[in-house]
């Protein structure tokens, strides 16, 4: 047990920041390989309840952290994150290590090279101790897998922690160190992040080079604080050319320049996303809170409608089950039949849409960004809830467990992905029973330091957060 610089109480040093942990390394108040020790420490109480994490690499990471601390002892760290535990979904490359997908219909074959992501935290000495779990082909949001084990809410273990970047939800809020790496085509960091209390930001896309790329899909930090998300995000955003969507590099931003008052910014309060799951009182009065405090700070907040319509949902709904069945029936009927019932269910009504039902649920990728576009024609930034739910069983594959209805619960998320706005789900608060709820701020494309600095803003106006939950006693 150490004390940080900047706080008073004592903290373990699982729980520090990393923003406090690099400041503890260079006062040579403790070093990384002590940190790595209280973490796998952490790990032993925590992991028989929540199963967070795959290819927990204790012995390698130690070696890691030994290196790391000869550096800082010498004064000499490799780089922004040198020495800080790091975890690393499932689906995001490592040398060396196979990419399940969360699906046991996967062939377990070794990555040649890391990913972007993987490889840029590995060049700025970050301590990769573990992957975290997701669920089948990253198409869930629920800790429901058919390769890895059931992965349970920290909160609440009866409860679901999201998905797909479930693993990484599930670690942050245990205190598995602080940063945590997902990837997000729909909610996916940001849905764990709502669910289990954390900051998650969906960067522009092409912000955080990925490989493979897709339409919709990035890369994101998921961390207990925006400081730390911005932390992680000074070494994530940088050109690859791996991916052919990476935006160049931009000299302008400095990710750790937070400081933005919400004094005169148009803010929309999107209350409705105009279609999908009906939003519950409480995470509707969260959303309502967190613009109130925003509005307390001199914004202009406006109610606005969604920009989502059942005719978008459906498509997109169409054009992922036809994409999934695509993976699907490349397969032997054997090795289909290892995956989730849930997701072979969904998948397979793609088999029978036609190509123009395919391309006209593409093509709601198109509307979605004009809608979008017009959105913030007069707007800064845009607050929402994230989830319209606010927790759901850890044994369901998603909030209403129904594969003909499986998008009901991302109308608030999928909408930026589809338009490549930046996006950020925040704690915003806690239901009757304690559990979190999150808040969603988007904005402009390309705007990813604006969105950090109004979730900074808000999380200098919200307070501190409530203890986060502590490992099951025996």
């Amino acid at each position: 047990m150490h004390k940080p610089a900047a706080e008073e109480e004592i903290t373990s040093l699982h729980d520090l920041s990393a923003v406090d942990l690099t400041a503890g390394y260079r006062a040579k108040q403790f070093s990384p390989s002590e940190v790595l020790e209280e973490v796998i420490e952490h790990v032993a109480a925590w992991e028989p309840h929540i199963r967070a994490l795959y290819l927990f690499d204790p012995d390698g990471a130690r070696a890691a952290a030994k290196a790391s601390t000869d550096r800082w002892q010498r004064g000499e760290p490799t780089g922004t994150l040198d020495g800080i535990p790091v975890t690393i979904k499932d689906n995001i490359a490592t040398k060396g290590q196979p990419i399940p997908l969360g699906a046991a219909s996967v062939k377990l074959i070794p990555a040649e090279k890391d990913a972007p992501p993987a490889a840029r935290l590995r060049e700025s000495g970050a301590i990769i101790f573990s992957k975290t779990t997701m669920p089948d082909y990253g198409m869930l949001s629920s800790g429901l897998s058919s390769f890895h084990p059931l992965t349970r809410n920290p909160w609440d273990l009866a409860k679901n922690p999201g998905g797909s970047s479930s693993g990484a939800g599930a670690a942050g809020a245990a205190g598995y160190g602080p940063l945590h790496l997902g990837t997000d085509i729909g909610g996916s960091v940001r849905l764990p992040a709502c669910w289990c209390g954390l900051v998650a930001l969906k960067p522009s896309f092409g912000r955080v080079p990925v490989d493979p790329p897709y339409v919709g899909r990035v890369a994101g930090p998921m961390t207990r604080t925006v400081d730390d998300a911005a932390l992680m995000m000074c070494v994530l955003a940088k050109p690859d050319r791996r991916d052919g969507m990476s935006l160049p590099a931009d000299s302008s931003i400095h990710w750790k320049t937070l400081d933005k008052s919400p004094r005169k910014l148009r803010i929309g309060l999107m209350l409705d996303a105009g279609t999908g799951q009906p939003l519950e009182s409480e995470v509707r009065s969260v959303a309502v809170n967190a613009a109130k405090a925003l509005e307390s700070a001199g914004a202009v907040v406006t109610e606005i409608d969604g920009i989502l319509t059942r005719e978008m949902l459906d498509g997109l709904d169409n054009f992922f089950r036809a994409r999934m069945w695509d993976d699907l029936s490349k397969l032997s009927p054997e090795e289909r039949g290892k995956a989730l019932p849930y997701i072979h269910t969904w998948a397979e009504a793609g088999a029978r849409l036609s190509g123009v039902d395919v391309i006209r649920g593409f093509n709601a990728t198109m509307a979605i960004r004009a809608a979008a576009a017009k959105l913030f024609h007069d707007l800064d930034y845009v607050i929402s809830p994230v989830s319209p739910v606010v927790n759901f069983p850890a044994e369901f594959a998603a909030p209403i467990n129904d594969p003909d209805k499986p998008f009901e619960h991302i109308a608030y998320t999928v909408p930026w992905n589809m338009s490549e706005n930046p996006a950020i789900s925040i704690n915003g608060g806690y239901d009757a029973k304690g559990f979190p709820i999150g808040v969603q701020i988007v904005g402009r494309r390309f705007d990813d330091l604006g969105v950090l600095g109004m979730a900074k803003a808000f999380e200098g106006l919200r307070g501190p957060q409530r203890p986060w939950p502590s490992p099951p006693k025996k």
